[in-house]
């Protein structure tokens, strides 16, 4: 069966306290949807219209798991406590078999 990620690149960070937040709860809503922090704050080399700023990469053992751990409450409260601090690409991929 095919893994699931999270890519998440945030374009803008415009309130360090709601990313605080959110970083606090999202964590174990992450780690309770069986998701695996593969690269966080890790060197970033941008191409093309591509923005070297803050990216997360979460492992999940099937794309089902990780759009159920999107939809979760615990990670729809973390995402109120974002709000609008940030502005972000977040998708959801399916892995190659």
């Amino acid at each position: 069966m095919p893994k699931g990620y999270w890519v998440s690149v945030y374009r803008t960070i415009s309130d360090p306290e709601k990313l605080a937040a959110y970083d606090k709860l999202a964590g174990p809503a992450v780690k309770a949807g069986g998701g695996r922090v593969l690269a966080r704050d890790s060197r970033v080399v941008a191409h093309d219209a591509g923005i070297a700023e803050r990216t997360i990469l979460i492992e999940f053992d099937s794309f089902e798991q990780a759009v159920a751990a999107r939809e979760s409450a615990a990670y729809r409260e973390a995402l109120v406590a974002l709000s609008d601090g940030v502005e972000r690409d977040f998708r959801i991929v399916e892995g190659i078999g």
